[in-house]
């Protein structure tokens, strides 16, 4: 009889671990169990969603539970939540959510790749009628539905994180009414303090009110309604719609329970091979730690990247072909209105507190020749060993090009490259698309005479 594989959790490292696994090792048994009834699905193209860009939700989805069967022979079921593991007789216990009746499977390998759930503050009315929080795709039909079928005109959303500010520019191209409130002092604080200004003036610029330094300590309801937050200040808003983005944690807790090693915010701890202490169970995705590529110490960093690189390498080590994960340089990336904003590796902050002494060069340059129209200026800021030059993290605001350029510079720092060896690159260039001297290279050289040993 074949060996059989368990996955909790059917998107991104639940699914990548099983669609692996199954390519490798053809004749592998693989059953997925997912809590939520979507499966590979994009979390990321929520916001989307809901401001009707993405227009339904199966688009969202890259397979149905019955593709993955027919197209890939992985047994995947829907409504369905594993509540425990049991180690010692490699079974789960297995809640069906639609039928409300529980049954047991046993393993031979098991995946948890249970991701993350949103940080839920404790404040009262937290669930009141109109408070939402957005992970899934209920959350995201939910949301959408509220702003479609009730009468939304104001909206407020708190965090100001990527995830925050990619639903105020989504709900105000809808037309409604947006505030944002931030507990910190700014909006991104891992960003250079010039950008994030940046970011806060596109978003004043369209119609999005902003409140930060601020925490919300309190829902108004009128009964079980939302109508407005009270914040710490005293100072209230009212609104027809909350969104709470604040964060999330991972779903560790049923792997503490089976007795798996946990780290940092009690993320499951892997190895390289992303195997947990008990040598049948893996992890994969928002739910482990991983460590980051230049520092070696354990991190946090809950990203899709991410996970699907995991899930791979945990598939693919479960079916034989062995492979092991190289560390999180937590490349991320997104858009508010016009304005790109991305970042990758280490802050000046996060490399001192690592014991390097760095150095940071930032320049203004066009993406285009001068003289071609529709240039838009690429703001770059890089963060380097004072010493050695080696690049240690990047930052970057500007337009779509940015995508790209951050690209490389992740590549740069995955490669040990100084700012001397990124100055010589020998990168493209043509009007339309870059000016003869890219504005990486105009870092790189801005870089340079801050070295040291230069």
């Amino acid at each position: 009889m074949g060996k059989h594989l368990v996955v909790i959790g059917g998107t991104a490292a639940g699914m990548s671990a099983a669609s692996k696994a199954k390519r490798v090792k053809p004749e592998i048994e693989v059953s997925v169990f997912e809590r939520t009834g979507f499966v590979t699905y994009g979390a990321c193209g929520l916001p989307y969603y809901i401001g009707d860009i993405v227009k339904t939700e199966d688009e969202l989805s890259d397979f149905t539970p019955d593709e993955l069967i027919e197209k890939r022979n992985i047994s995947t079921y829907i409504h369905h939540e594993v509540t425990k593991i049991d180690p010692a007789k490699k079974t789960l216990e297995v809640h069906d959510l639609r039928k409300k009746e529980c049954f047991s499977v046993s393993y031979d390998y098991l995946v948890i790749a249970t991701g993350a759930s949103p940080i839920i503050p404790n404040i009262s009315n937290i669930h009141a009628s109109g408070v939402f929080f957005l992970r899934t795709v209920e959350d995201g039909i939910a949301i959408k539905s509220a702003i479609q079928e009730e009468k939304t005109e104001k909206a407020l959303i708190v965090g100001g994180g990527f995830i925050g500010l990619e639903m105020a520019e989504q709900l105000s191209l809808l037309g409604l009414e947006v505030t944002v409130i931030e507990a910190l002092p700014r909006l991104l604080p891992f960003l250079d303090e010039e950008y994030s200004n940046a970011v806060k003036q596109v978003l004043e610029e369209n119609n999005v009110h902003l409140c930060t330094g601020t925490v919300v300590s309190e829902i108004l309801a009128d009964g079980d309604k939302v109508v407005g937050v009270k914040t710490s200040d005293g100072a209230t808003f009212e609104t027809d719609l909350a969104i709470i983005s604040i964060g999330v944690k991972p779903n560790s807790s049923i792997a503490q329970n089976a007795g798996l090693k946990t780290g940092v915010k009690s993320a499951i701890i892997v190895d390289e091979y992303m195997q947990t202490s008990d040598d049948s169970i893996w992890a994969a995705g928002d739910c482990v730690q991983t460590f980051n590529l230049i520092t070696k110490r354990p991190v946090y960093v809950p990203l899709g990247t991410t996970a699907n690189k995991q899930g791979k390498i945990a598939g693919g080590n479960i079916a034989g072909d062995m492979s092991t994960f190289k560390g999180v340089l937590a490349s991320q990336i997104t858009k508010v209105f016009n304005l790109y904003i991305a970042s990758t590796g280490l802050t000046i902050e996060q490399a001192k507190e690592a014991g390097y002494e760095v150095e940071e060069a930032k320049i203004i340059k066009m993406d285009k020749a001068s003289y071609y129209p529709g240039g838009k200026d690429n703001h770059i800021k890089l963060i380097f060993d004072k010493r050695s030059g080696r690049l240690f993290g990047a930052q970057a605001i500007g337009s779509e090009s940015i995508a790209g350029r951050i690209n490389l510079l992740a590549t740069a720092i995955t490669a040990g490259m100084t700012v001397t060896e990124l100055s010589e690159l020998d990168l493209v260039y043509a009007p339309s698309v870059a000016p003869v001297y890219d504005p990486i290279l105009i870092a790189a050289n801005q870089a340079k005479k801050k070295v040291v040993s230069l």
